[in-house]
């Protein structure tokens, strides 16, 4: 927001809070002289006066009724910093749950609040806090991790499974989250104990950044209004050093805790007496969160952690791991393809713990189940495709019931990626807990797999090969003593050539995680290009139609404006919806060729030049990128040559990542003596 209160919108921004698209804002700005004045930006990038642009929308009849929303965000998030923008968030869920007005607030924040909570009356409180709410995170999701909600969904459902206290208790279930953001994982809890019959619920959680537990506790008021009331509790406090829940017992204990940090109290916590399997060293902090929650469960109550893979090799570690085993604490590790939970590059490991009950002793003579859910779905581990959820919750479901008793192991049947190892076993020097490292692929199974990695690996080197000398046979010592003159996107789309479309944030409520299902379209976004390049999300054709959405379609060119993932390409695969910071660029075929557009558009000293350092995001202007000037047959020529470097590029990558597995994977296999004796 401006010094004078004002709110700067762009031609782009105005379209998408609209409900229309870009060349719909261009039009009106075009054909009516009452549209307002541009207050700032460039001649390429106007802006405008945000409550100028709603007056003049609501008095003409063009704002859709399902965009209402989308006209509250870009005010909250122009109040300030992060903590003010947070909590003006959740004092709208106090009033939209009838706890009252806060006081002490700016006149500004106070109107708009009454504004969002008056929309919120007509069109629901809980939906209109959960956008603002998640628009928020989307905005500060590199400070703020959350716990994805399939996978929550996933914890809860353990939780409840080995919990003993919920089963003979069902009157009272209470549900603790130490750590709880802005309740994910509690939000998860209520659901599956509504589902499992569980009884009454409450739901306890702390959080030592007081913003989030604010938006924790008035998101599960609000998402609880309409049915049994849980009891909830959330409070602003640090739960390892001053525990707002001291003297509470729960039965279930949900937590993603903050990972990696060494200052969590290791000196002044030295002699608390929570730590009663070993003072988690220094270096150690998940292990402390581990024995917290333990600390805070009933007799039978259990626990399920979301946890490094670290945690469970670590040599510093060894000593709380083997006193968890030969107590009976620990129950199960599961180890998660990556790409399930930030940070997605690491096969995360859930714990499953459970505080014995009068009825049971040490278990040095009982049993670990491991699961390895990253080997059993490959290609979600070499992260060539998203995690497919409802697999993956059916196998851990089915290697937990098959653990449970002899005859659910003949009706669920056996996996090579589950096996449960006797405590003994396990209780060596290391005490390494990680599922991979106790269960060996069967060597048929490996046999076929490197089988068919072998047949791929050849076909590219072939490949790569043919490609390599098409592309070593250019040449290169061309060029006019006078290079051709440059054009820029914003001119060629001014002369008719193309036309750009920047994608948007799809509307609260039509985005599904996932491999799309029914006919969905993907949502590619510029977070899954830093990861893998593979969406991760889907809208239904319905969705993308009423929303507004940008879809790239084969042919077209996209581009990405934001300098660390800068790049462009052809579009070759199925219709795509294009999240913020990309942009679909459709030439005209007569006067433009696509592959030498991308091809030149991509260049680094292209992105370098139309770059813009006004934010943290490092943001590429897309309308400022050059383009050589040179007839349409010359474009082709060069365009060829573009195509030819692309899939030369796609196979290379390709037998860097296949090839790096066939060398774990033989390794693996020699090095377990499976040579045979003919070689």
């Amino acid at each position: 927001m401006s010094s004078s209160g004002v709110v700067p919108v762009t031609l782009a921004e105005i379209a998408r809070l609209a409900g229309v698209g870009r060349a719909a804002v261009s039009n009106w700005r075009r054909r009516h002289a009452t549209f307002p004045e541009r207050i700032g930006g460039t001649d390429v990038s106007p802006q405008f006066s945000m409550a100028e642009v709603e007056a003049w929308l609501r008095e003409n009849e063009k704002i859709k009724k399902s965009a209402e929303r989308e006209w509250l965000w870009p005010r909250f998030e122009a109040l300030g910093g992060r903590d003010e923008t947070g909590l003006a968030i959740a004092e709208v869920g106090r009033q939209l749950a009838g706890q009252g007005a806060g006081g002490g607030l700016p006149g500004e924040t106070r109107q708009l609040i009454e504004r969002a909570v008056e929309l919120g009356r007509r069109e629901g409180g809980a939906e209109t806090f959960e956008f603002l709410m998640r628009r928020w995170l989307d905005v500060h999701v590199r400070q703020i991790a959350t716990t994805p909600e399939p996978l929550a969904a996933l914890m809860a459902e353990l939780a409840l499974r080995t919990a003993v206290g919920p089963k003979g208790n069902r009157d009272h279930t209470t549900v603790m989250d130490p750590a709880c953001g802005t309740g994910h994982l509690l939000a998860a809890a209520a659901e599956a104990a509504g589902a499992a019959g569980a009884g009454a619920v409450a739901l306890i959680g702390g959080d030592r950044d007081p913003v989030l537990a604010a938006l924790a506790g008035v998101r599960l008021g609000l998402a609880a209004r309409d049915e049994d009331r849980p009891l909830i509790d959330v409070r602003p406090g640090n739960s390892l050093r001053t525990d707002p829940f001291a003297d509470t017992l729960a039965d279930i204990a949900l937590c993603n805790p903050p990972f990696n940090e060494r200052d969590w109290g290791y000196e002044e916590l030295a002699t608390d007496a929570r730590w009663s399997h070993g003072l988690p060293p220094r270096t150690e902090p998940e292990l402390a969160w581990v024995q917290h929650c333990l600390a805070r469960l009933r007799p039978g109550g259990a626990a399920v952690l979301l946890l490094p893979p670290a945690v469970a090799a670590r040599r510093a570690g060894r000593r709380i791991r083997g006193s968890l085993l030969r107590t009976g604490h620990l129950r199960a590790v599961v180890a998660l393809p990556p790409g399930c939970a930030a940070p997605h590059s690491v096969s995360l490991h859930l714990w499953v713990l459970r505080t014995p009950d009068s009825r049971e002793g040490a278990q040095t003579g009982g049993k670990l189940l491991l699961a390895d859910a990253a080997s059993r779905f490959p290609r979600a581990a070499a992260r060539d495709a998203v995690p497919d959820w409802a697999a993956i919750r059916t196998f851990v479901r089915d290697a937990f019931a098959a653990s449970e008793s002899p005859k659910n192991a003949r009706t669920h049947g056996t996996s090579d990626d589950v096996t449960t190892m006797p405590v003994i076993d396990l209780l060596n020097d290391e005490v390494d807990l990680t599922p991979g490292r106790h269960i060996a692929p069967s060597s048929s199974d490996t046999g076929h797999r490197l089988a068919e990695s072998w047949t791929e690996f050849r076909e590219l080197v072939t490949g790569m090969g043919k490609s390599g000398q098409v592309l070593a046979a250019l040449d290169l010592t061309g060029g006019t003593a006078q290079a051709p003159t440059a054009t820029t996107v914003a001119e060629l789309a001014r002369a008719g050539a193309l036309t750009l479309r920047g994608g948007q944030q799809p509307p609260e409520g039509t985005v599904a995680e996932g491999p799309p299902v029914d006919e969905g379209i993907p949502l590619l976004t510029v977070s899954d290009l830093l990861m893998d390049g593979e969406p991760r999300s889907w809208l239904s054709p319905d969705g993308a139609a009423t929303s507004g959405a940008v879809v790239a379609e084969a042919g077209d060119v996209v581009v990405v404006g934001v300098s660390r993932a800068f790049s462009a390409w052809v579009h070759e695969g199925p219709p795509t919806v294009l999240g913020p910071q990309l942009h679909a660029v459709r030439v005209q075929p007569e006067q433009l060729d696509a592959w030498f557009l991308a091809g030149s558009l991509r260049a680094p000293a292209n992105a370098r030049q139309a770059g813009t350092h006004t934010s943290s995001s490092s943001r590429v202007d897309v309308r400022r990128l050059q383009v050589r000037q040179v007839p349409l047959g010359e474009q082709r020529r060069y365009g060829e040559a573009f195509r030819e470097l692309s899939a030369f590029e796609r196979m290379v990558r390709r037998a860097s990542d296949l090839g790096g597995g066939l060398v774990r994977d033989l390794g693996d296999e020699l090095a377990a003596g499976r040579l045979s004796d003919g070689a």
